[in-house]
């Protein structure tokens, strides 16, 4: 056996450089990863933000279209004394009434005066009986309630009598139907598209 003759191998600078090709290649696969993985779950954020702007939109326009408009005769026969207002809406910082039908399942059906309005980090609806109206904050508390809107920052209502009048914060005439609502609002760091609802007047 010829001890002079060196063995076949790599040498040490070999070596390095398969090391550091391969450093730089592992380098890349766990970075491609790791930007795969951010952006499946931003994806999965925006298509639960997306479902969450539409569900909600979609149910407060049922709910905004189903307003209760004109006057009601309150059942029975009426001897002349005419009908009693049936519209109501009623808008002030951060909250917004009107009566509508109203229908969850089995347990709630027919007319109710309901509440869309800020409650801490929560927008929340809130119903009471028909009757239930011009109450204090202190009264919707109690009332059953659902949260619509989690991580809220801001909410803002106005009004417009007219669709080609100018949006109001204020509505005095309370038994009188505006012809647009919009709901403005903001959670988790981003503005929703406004909310234009029609009234079916």
């Amino acid at each position: 056996m010829d001890r002079g003759k060196q063995a076949p191998g790599f040498t040490l600078v070999e070596v390095l450089v398969a090391l550091t090709i391969l450093s730089l290649v592992l380098m890349g696969t766990v970075t491609a990863m790791r930007t795969l993985g951010n952006t499946q779950s931003a994806l999965e954020k925006v298509s639960a933000r997306v479902d969450e702007v539409r569900t909600v939109s979609e149910f407060l326009r049922d709910l905004m279209e189903s307003a209760v408009v004109g006057a009601s005769g309150g059942g029975g026969l009426s001897l002349g004394g005419g009908g009693r207002e049936a519209t109501y809406f009623r808008i002030g910082e951060g909250y917004l009434e009107w009566k509508t039908n109203l229908l969850f399942g089995e347990a709630y059906g027919g007319t109710h005066v309901v509440r869309v309005a800020a409650d801490g980090e929560r927008l929340v609806l809130r119903w009471l009986e028909p009757t239930a109206t011009g109450l204090e904050d202190e009264a919707w508390q109690e009332a059953p309630s659902r949260t619509l809107v989690d991580n809220l920052e801001e909410f803002a209502v106005s009004l417009r009598a007219e669709y080609g009048g100018e949006w109001v914060d204020s509505w005095e005439e309370n038994a009188v139907a505006p012809a647009l609502a919009r709901l403005q609002v903001k959670s988790s760091g981003r503005f929703w598209p406004e909310l234009i609802m029609r009234v079916q007047r």
